[in-house]
């Protein structure tokens, strides 16, 4: 499996004890990213039900032109607690410097303690193709033509 490298940097209240994104397993597609919220903050927060927040990391990435780092939900999370992404899968394109932050909702029956240093999320580093988008007085036909949600049957 070849890799990408991916710049890394604190923010300036960040703490640097927290582990920087890794592979929980040698077959790991994503990397688990941890919570990593500010000094006046290190207890975490309740996400209630149905609440959504958005959860500081303490990084910034430098991602490389042609790629970009997609953020899933971590699956025991999401079965466990109900605790998902709302806009699944969430891009950081190469061009963005900022702050590293994860939107959570917790779509499940009870509240939900987010601790500091908790793995909340995964990142998954994809090659992205642009498309060029040109507009054509006709489209050629196939055989699901113009059939919506639902149309292809239910099995």
């Amino acid at each position: 499996m070849s890799a990408v490298s991916i710049k890394v940097s604190w923010l300036d209240d960040a703490d640097q004890d927290i582990a920087l994104p890794a592979y929980a397993t040698a077959g790991a597609a994503g990397a688990d990213v941890r919570a990593n919220f500010q000094q006046d903050q290190r207890d975490g927060l309740v996400l209630q039900p149905g609440a959504r927040a958005l959860v500081p990391t303490g990084l910034r990435l430098e991602i490389p032109d042609g790629f970009e780092v997609q953020v899933r939900p971590r699956s025991g999370l999401a079965l466990k607690h109900g605790i998902t992404l709302p806009n699944s899968p969430g891009t950081i394109d190469s061009d963005y410097r900022g702050p590293l932050g994860v939107i959570v909702i917790n779509a499940g029956q009870e509240p939900f303690h987010i601790t500091h240093g908790m793995r909340i999320a995964q990142l998954v580093v994809a090659p992205v193709t642009r498309g060029d988008f040109c507009i054509e007085d006709s489209l050629s036909q196939s055989e699901r033509g113009d059939g919506g949600f639902g149309s292809t049957g239910v099995s």
